[in-house]
């Protein structure tokens, strides 16, 4: 390797001694610009206008009769003979993305994550002015899975067929698809939804217990039916209904449902005997065994062992079922530590510009679940004064908590593309989703009917934005050279989902927080 070349003859080392100084002074310039950037980076999200728009989302993805309070006025009813063909009432709750089909697992992971938000970020919503709007975007989803829930081992799984619903490109308030509905029951089992069900509605249940303690109560009631019907008779629900599969298949099994549903029920009744059975199936069903590197509608073993793992902080557990909480923990921490890129073995991918990167479809829905998770463990360390070990790195509560903001950050805006991935948020943001009712002109300006064709070929087609901008929806975002392509027919990228979001809410409320703090006292930030 060649040394410098140096054209001062005279003095050649003054020569070179300059030529360092001035490349030691440039690094320095560099270097501090790099942090007034990073310094203004951090300090440019609103997290509270984005926490705003995450919950008006859900709006837009109602399904069945909407109240007068509906602030997404370019959506109208749909869906309003949900049930009929069956002859029960499954008239409500949500669509899980761009497409018109009423999928019960998503959906329950969708009003679990909601709830677990404001469980854990309750005053932080409620500071933000968004509490109502909370309760109201779990509360669709709650009424909806109480009408499912038609008998103790009957509960309805799907409104909709999904092969046909994508042969069609319409508002949903003119649907023409199939709207057959599938359940479980004794005959056909589904342990997993009926786990995540019952995980939604316990979740949820905690949500309401103050202010509306009958409907807690409820909520609680079917909880609890759910379960015992779930574990009693034990099965995949995509075995039970076929029509799942090529969308939502539960690949993960049902055992981690049953454990995150005993877990959730354990959390809302203080009943020992839920507490009991996520010890004793811990290791059968894989609760102490599988090191997971993803949380999702599917997976829920790293949220089970994060909740696990804050069961150490009361004494009375600590003591009776401390050897095996103990073991969710250090599969909790595998998790947290593989995010942070500081497992000796299995580590998230991550993209060129610090995204994490699991999927090419839909990636988001893993950061979002990620940064959630990663928030709750700072905020645990935090409370018990204790560092977090990945194979011998000590990591503190903070650094977590900066890792999951700038997963968040990048979410908003700060990453190579200069977008924000969150819909509506800041000045550039997907404008062509891949959502059937975003992408043609409202039915309340134009109530002339749009079938299945005329939909593909004169509104999927199209070049232009979308008409109705879907403000607070988590598309699937960049690919893993962190490159995103706007475009309708990418549904890989440009689909959003409910889950997507969901995780969101308690993020950007605690993070909304944070930033208050720091405006109106610096000196905390280092604390927090």
């Amino acid at each position: 390797m060649k040394g410098p070349q140096i054209k001062n003859n005279k003095n050649p080392r003054f020569a070179f001694v300059k030529q360092q100084q001035q490349q030691h002074c440039l690094l320095i310039l560099i270097s501090i610009f790099i942090n007034v950037s990073a310094a203004a980076t951090a300090t440019a999200f609103d997290y509270a206008d984005a926490l705003s728009k995450s919950l008006l989302y859900f709006e837009a993805q109602r399904s069945g009769r909407l109240p007068y309070n509906q602030r997404v006025t370019w959506r109208d009813h749909s869906g309003l003979t949900d049930g009929l063909e069956q002859g029960v009432d499954l008239v409500g709750g949500y669509y899980d993305a761009g497409d018109h089909v009423k999928f019960g697992l998503p959906m329950a992971f969708t009003v679990t994550m909601l709830s677990w938000g404001v469980i854990e970020f309750r005053e932080q919503i409620a500071a933000a002015g968004e509490l109502e709007h909370a309760f109201e975007a779990i509360k669709w989803g709650s009424d909806y899975f109480i009408k499912a829930h038609t008998s103790p081992n009957v509960l309805w799984a799907e409104v909709g067929d999904g092969d046909t619903d994508h042969y069609c490109w319409q508002r949903p308030e003119d649907m023409t698809t199939s709207r057959h509905a599938y359940k479980i029951d004794e005959n056909n089992p589904g342990s997993d939804l009926a786990g995540e069900t019952a995980a939604a509605m316990a979740a949820a249940s905690i949500v309401f217990k103050k202010t509306n303690p009958h409907y807690s109560h409820l909520l609680l009631h079917h909880a609890q039916q759910l379960f015992e019907f779930g574990d009693k008779f034990r099965g995949k629900y995509d075995e039970s209904v076929e029509a799942v599969k090529s969308y939502y298949a539960s690949v993960s099994g049902y055992m981690d449902e049953l454990l995150w549903g005993a877990m959730w029920l354990s959390k809302a009744t203080d009943n020992d005997k839920y507490l009991q059975y996520v010890i004793n199936n811990a290791d059968n069903f894989g609760g102490i065994g599988w090191a997971i590197t993803e949380f999702s509608w599917d997976v829920k073993y790293a949220g089970l062992q994060v909740m696990a793992s804050k069961l150490l902080a009361k004494e009375q557990h600590k003591k009776q079922y401390g050897h095996i909480l103990e073991q969710y923990r250090l599969k909790a921490e595998y998790y947290i530590c593989s995010c942070l890129n500081k497992n000796n073995g299995s580590n998230v991918d991550r993209t060129q510009g610090g995204l994490l990167y699991i999927r090419p479809w839909n990636n988001m829905q893993y950061v979002s679940t990620a940064a959630f998770l990663l928030t709750i463990y700072s905020d645990l360390l935090l409370d018990s004064n204790q560092p977090l070990n990945c194979n011998g790195e000590i990591v503190g509560h903070q650094e977590i908590l900066s890792f999951a903001k700038s997963q968040v950050d990048y979410i908003l805006g700060s990453n190579p593309m200069n977008m924000s991935y969150l819909v509506g948020y800041g000045p550039k943001y997907p404008t062509r989703v891949h959502h059937r009712g975003a992408s043609i002109v409202s039915y309340r300006e134009n109530k002339g009917f749009i079938g299945c064709t005329q939909g593909y070929d004169n509104w999927y087609s199209r070049v232009d934005q979308n008409p109705n901008v879907i403000v607070g929806a988590l598309v699937g975002g960049p690919d893993w050279r962190d490159n995103f392509m706007d475009q309708r027919n990418n549904y890989m990228q440009t689909e959003a989902c409910t889950y997507n979001t969901a995780p969101l809410v308690g993020v950007f409320a605690k993070l909304s927080q944070l930033e208050e703090q720091r405006n109106s006292n610096p000196s905390l930030v280092a604390s927090s």
